[in-house]
Formats: structure tokens, C-alpha cells, sequence
């Protein structure tokens, strides 16, 4: 199962059915960002596609009877008006529309009475209605879904519709089972489940032939599990979005001094950029040896494109040249992405950081980890966001301690300006009373990956932290893939396709609140054991995204489980 491979599937299905001849793509909002993570401007110029111009933003006149029109967008109420005005003005000698999900008969009828000159040759559902991040992650993009901890009418509509394309796309039609508890999970599945038995004709793919177990879709809750967002990363690609923030596939450096003018903007693509895709799980240490095992090779390269002294060296040049002026790119893009994330790493002391934060995360030892976040979090080099993920970690994990004493962390803080109302309002979101289990308990420590500083030899400045954490995600998933019972956890909305305890062979899991790159991480790994999962979220958390949504969807509640938290924190919404 690779979302990449199917998302590109579509796009060249659109680009051939058009035919040969110049073409203009007309997208909305959503649609570009589709497009423009699984393909490249000079990849969609190769298929004759000239200009790209949003059907939702202001527009020239100009007809253009010379250019055929391909049509990419959501079928929302709003682009079907949108549409409708331009077939009734059609500006192109023809129109290839396809519509990113399910679309009602009744607006495609209202499509056609609007196509008076009969400009349409093609209406078509393709179903790539979300963002494709990695080959077995992909994202909804949106930010915040939930508003006094309940969902924002229309994010869950949309994760539905996000969702079940990523069904049709990969032709799956699953057992839904939702985190017990959770009432967000219980009404997207049910949700689902219904869109599902609406257009049955849609899904019905004729798996399971051979006996095997259905697919599942797992429907989950980050209030699950709110510790996994707040960890620093020391994986490249997670480290990336933790320190410098990866949008869209790419990294806005316009900001950072010392960032040369044609690196201001990079686009992190795995599917583009080879070396990212090889070592987007590798880690910091990893990725510092593998950078200087590439500059070496480009060093030696570029030594042997000196020696031109014949004609036959001229021609191996000029064969070559392409490749090694992609090499070079390559090897400044991530030398200056390296350099960026070194340089924040020391300055904010994240080694230190990130190992406490870890302990906390794996072991129970309150009284020596309570003196070491007091000392940190009063240290002025330690800044205030770096300082609030400590307490807030402590204060998910003591929450329920006999001598827990997150009220005075919550001095110290307010007493260096620090937003404190952020600890109260994370414990209402993702508290004990809110999640299901013992999350901590759950935490284990890996022996073989005790938290040490491996130094790796040769290449100075640069440490290789192995962090003790796993996400709760990856132990839920072992247990699915063992075959241990799930109803009581895991109850399912559609029981008639439940096998007796046997294990699906694929499996799409859905996070309510945002998914990590930790836990993309984690999917990986199952996956290269043989596992077939896609995971997905509303959106891709770092830490300060996490603590912004929890803000927004605490915003308004009434604060019942914090009242001893409340008087250090100035705040309007507690």
C-alpha cells in the first residue's frame, strides 16, 4: 500500500485521458497541495501541462481556445458554483474534470445544464482527497479540529471524506473500530460506516476471497496519548518539523541569517529527493555521517570534472553535467538543513533537554526529575516553549503523585512570562480522566537503547541520541497484529464483517487530533517487518502545533480538573 504511487497514478490518468496538445490545470486550495507534494512544476510541464491557475482566486477573461483544461478540485458546494460560472463562460476549447471525492447526482446534473456549449468531454471521481506525506502517511492539514473539546462541524466532515477516499484509493473495505471512550472516534466511525453503506456500490471490492481476515480502519484519539507530541525528535525528518517546520513538503528558511538566498524555501520530498527518502528515518548521528560520506563523493566528483583534456572528456562531462549539478544542490540543500538544526540543537541545550523529557516519558522517579525540570526551567538559556514542554510532561505523568508540585513549576514559569494556562488546559484535554489505560505504564524502556550519547568518530560537534519512548500507537498496533481480542478497547461499528480473532493483513489507522512523525516512524518499521498499515491524522503535529491545538480545543470550557493550577496561571479562558 503506497499513497504516493496511487496519488501519481491519478494525476498521469488525468494528464493522459486530456491527450496530446497544450493543457492548463485549474485547482482550488486543497488540490494545489495534492498535486504540488506529489509532483514537481518541470514533472507536470513533461505532460503538457503549462499553467496552473485556481479556479477559487481572481482570474483573467482571456479565452484561451488554443489550451484544453483539466479540472482538479474538491466537489464542495462552494467550487460546484464556481465551476458552474465557468461552463457557462467556458474560457478553453475543452474540459476534463475530475473531483477529488464522492460527488451528489444531483450537482453533476447542474453541472450539465450549465455546459450549454457542451465544452465538457470528461467528469470523473478520482480519489486523492488528502495530502500524501510519505509513501504510508498522509495528512488533512488542518490544524485544529475540535472546539470545547468537541469537532468542529466541518473537520469532521471533512475527515470523513478524507478518509473514505483513502479507502477507495487503495480499494479497501474494512471493519471500523473506534477508541472506546472517545466519543470524537465514535462519531467520525460512524460517520464513515455510513458514507460506507450509502455508496456500497463504490466498495465493494470483492476482497477477502481467500479467507483471509477483512482490512481495518482504526479510528483513534490523540487525548490518547498527548506525550508522543511533546518529545523532541532526533530522526531527520521529525527533527526537521520539530525545529524548522515541514508544510506542504516544504521548509520556510526565510527567516534564519545565515541561510544562503537560493535555500530560503526547500522542498523535503522523498519521492523527489533521493537522499531524503533514503534517510528520513535514519537518525541525527546517522544523518551527519551520511552527509559527510556525500560530500566526499561530491568532492571527488567535482575533482574529476577539472580534468577535461579531450574530447572524450568533454563528452562524459556534458552527459554528466545534469547529474552532478543535482548532486550539488543536494548536498547544499542538506548541509544547510544540517547546519540549521546542529546550530538549534546546541543553543538550546537539547541534548540535556531531550534526555530528561525521555526519562520523564519512561521512568518514575519523581523527586530527582522534579530538581532537575526546577533547574532547568529557571535557567534563562533554556527558552520558555522548551521550559513548558518539561512541566507539562511532569504534569501528565505526577498528575495523580502524592507530592506532585506542579503548582510551583507553574510560578516559575509565569515568573519568566511563560503562557502557564498551557498545563491546566492539557491536563483538561488529555488528562487521566481522560484517556484509557495507563499510558505511562505502557511506556517501556527498550534494554537494548539505553539513553546514552554515542559519539560518532570522525565527525565533530555532532551527537547520536537513541531515545527510550515508544508511542502507544506502536504497542496498539503489536497487539492487533498478534491477534489479542479488541473489542472491549476497540469496539467495532460494522460487527457483521468481524472475523473470529484473526489479524487484518492491511490496516489504515486515523488519529482524531494529529499525527506524529514519531509514530510514522514506528508504522515504518512495522512495515518493513511486513505489515501492510497507513496512518493518517488531521494533521502532522510538532510540539507547538500539539500545545496550539490543545489551546483551541480547550477554549471556553470550564476548568474542573485543574482548580489548584488555576491561581498561577493568568489567563482568560480558565
Amino acid at each position: 500500500m503506497n499513497l504516493i504511487s496511487g496519488i501519481k497514478l491519478y494525476i498521469e490518468k488525468m494528464c493522459a485521458e486530456s491527450g496530446p496538445g497544450m493543457k492548463i490545470i485549474l485547482l482550488d486550495k486543497e488540490t494545489t497541495s495534492i498535486i504540488s507534494m506529489a509532483f514537481s512544476q518541470s514533472d507536470m510541464l513533461q505532460r503538457e501541462v503549462y499553467l496552473f491557475e485556481r479556479l477559487d482566486s481572481g482570474r483573467s477573461n482571456e479565452r484561451l481556445k488554443y489550451l484544453k483544461c483539466i479540472v482538479f478540485i474538491r466537489p464542495t458546494k462552494q467550487n460546484i458554483q464556481l465551476l458552474a460560472n465557468e461552463l457557462r463562460n467556458p474560457k478553453y476549447s475543452a474540459y476534463y474534470i475530475y473531483f477529488s471525492n464522492i460527488i451528489p447526482r444531483t450537482d453533476i446534473k447542474y453541472l450539465a445544464e450549465c455546459d450549454e456549449s457542451e465544452s465538457v468531454r470528461e467528469v470523473k471521481e478520482l480519489y486523492a482527497d488528502y495530502l500524501c506525506v510519505n509513501p504510508n502517511l498522509f495528512s488533512l492539514n488542518m490544524p485544529n479540529c475540535m472546539s470545547n473539546l468537541n469537532w468542529l462541524p466541518d473537520a469532521l466532515t471533512r475527515s470523513m471524506q478524507g478518509i473514505t477516499a483513502v479507502l477507495l484509493s487503495l480499494k479497501l473495505n474494512p471493519v471500523i473500530r473506534y477508541r472506546a471512550g472517545s466519543q470524537a472516534a465514535q462519531l467520525l466511525a460512524k460517520m464513515i460506516y455510513e458514507q460506507i453503506t450509502k455508496d456500497s456500490t463504490l466498495f465493494d471490492f470483492r476482497s477477502n476471497m481467500d479467507g483471509s481476515a477483512p482490512p481495518l480502519l482504526l479510528v483513534l484519539d490523540r487525548r490518547d496519548d498527548p506525550v508522543t507530541p511533546l518529545l523532541h525528535q532526533w530522526t531527520y525528518q521529525a527533527m526537521v518539523h520539530e525545529l524548522l517546520q515541514i508544510k506542504n513538503n516544504r521548509v520556510d528558511l526565510s527567516d534564519r541569517p545565515n541561510v544562503p538566498k537560493d535555500f530560503k524555501e526547500l522542498v523535503l520530498s522523498g519521492d523527489q529527493d533521493e537522499f531524503y527518502g533514503t534517510n528520513m528515518y535514519a537518525n541525527y548521528g546517522e544523518i551527519g555521517a551520511t552527509i559527510k560520506t556525500l560530500m566526499e563523493e561530491f568532492q571527488r566528483k567535482a575533482n574529476d570534472q577539472k580534468k577535461v583534456e579531450s574530447i572524450a572528456d568533454m563528452k562524459n562531462f556534458i552527459e554528466s553535467y545534469p547529474q552532478f549539478k543535482k548532486m550539488s544542490g543536494t548536498v547544499q540543500k542538506h548541509l544547510c538543513i544540517i547546519g540549521e538544526l546542529s546550530g538549534l540543537s546546541n543553543k538550546r541545550n537539547l541534548f540535556e533537554l531531550s534526555e530528561l523529557e525521555q526519562e520523564i516519558a519512561c521512568k518514575a522517579e519523581h523527586s530527582a526529575q522534579l530538581q532537575r525540570i526546577k533547574k532547568l526551567i529557571a535557567d534563562e538559556r533554556v527558552t520558555i516553549e522548551d521550559a513548558l514542554k518539561l512541566v507539562a510532561l511532569y504534569a501528565l505523568r505526577y498528575e495523580r503523585h502524592a507530592n506532585c508540585d506542579t503548582s510551583s513549576l507553574l510560578q516559575i514559569i509565569k515568573s519568566r512570562g511563560g503562557r502557564a494556562q498551557i498545563v491546566p488546559a492539557l491536563i483538561e484535554y488529555a488528562g487521566n480522566h481522560v484517556r484509557q489505560g495507563d499510558l505511562f505504564n505502557m511506556v517501556r524502556i527498550t534494554d537494548a537503547v539505553k539513553l546514552t550519547r554515542n559519539l560518532i568518530k570522525g565527525l565533530k560537534g555532532v551527537e547520536n541520541v537513541f531515545t527510550q519512548h515508544t508511542p502507544l500507537l506502536k504497542e496498539t498496533l503489536e497487539d492487533i497484529f498478534k491477534g489479542r481480542e479488541l473489542d472491549p478497547v476497540f469496539p467495532a461499528i460494522n460487527s457483521e464483517l468481524v472475523p473470529f480473532r484473526r489479524p487484518p493483513q492491511e490496516l489504515v489507522v486515523f488519529i482524531i487530533g494529529g499525527a506524529t512523525y514519531e509514530e510514522a516512524l514506528a508504522v515504518h518499521q512495522l512495515n518493513n517487518s511486513g505489515y501492510k498499515i497507513i496512518l493518517g491524522g488531521t494533521t502532522i503535529h510538532n510540539s507547538q502545533s500539539f500545545i496550539n491545538e490543545v489551546l483551541t480545543a480547550t477554549n471556553g470550557i470550564q476548568f474542573k480538573h485543574t482548580k489548584s493550577m488555576i491561581k498561577y496561571c493568568s489567563t482568560d479562558n480558565i
